[in-house]
């Protein structure tokens, strides 16, 4: 199956067989038939999965999206440093003001994540969360612990969705929300 499109068809071929024998599905009853067959719970789950494979069909000719780069508010350029390159790893990309004496704006990155940081007022608000799709999350934890960060030692929990979890929240109160799905 390449992308959600073949498993609609399938979804089409198993009603229209069925109907020559006189069973009548709903195009929602053949979509969850379908996604029992390939395991998983639901069509929603399905189209999830197939669609996470980068085969989602785009919405419109010419519009493409090609990265999410959270901006978090941050209040002291030393501890966001401390925070984000001395705890969690990340490499400074860049950093600059756009005039002499105003705040600072950075782009940090870390195994393809890139996050934005800023001192300026209207760019975000703090106490916000984000979530980071992850993978080799239990190696990740076991590093962060093994720092010894006095202000942060997140605990790696099993949320109820069936993923693994483990929640930061740096020193301005926003959150990173790590997470690895757990394969069924």
């Amino acid at each position: 199956m390449r992308d959600y499109r073949d498993a609609k068809a399938m979804a089409q071929a198993l009603r229209d067989n069925l109907n020559s024998k006189n069973i009548t599905l709903s195009v929602a009853e053949s979509l969850e038939l379908v996604a029992k067959q390939f395991g998983f719970d639901n069509w929603n789950i399905l189209a999830a999965k197939v669609s996470d494979t980068g085969t989602r069909p785009k919405a419109s000719e010419g519009v493409e999206f090609s990265a999410t780069i959270p901006v978090i508010r941050m209040f002291d350029v030393g501890k966001a440093k401390e925070f984000y390159v001395d705890f969690l790893g990340f490499t400074i990309d860049w950093e600059g003001h756009i005039r002499e004496g105003a705040p600072l704006y950075m782009q940090l990155s870390r195994d393809g994540l890139t996050l934005h940081l800023s001192e300026h007022h209207g760019d975000a608000a703090p106490g916000g969360t984000t979530v980071v799709r992850t993978t080799g999350i239990e190696k990740f934890h076991a590093e962060l612990l093994g720092k010894d960060y006095k202000y942060n030692r997140p605990s790696l929990d099993i949320a109820p969705h069936g993923a693994k979890v483990m929640f930061t929240i740096d020193p301005f109160g926003n959150r990173l929300r790590f997470e690895q799905e757990i394969p069924k």
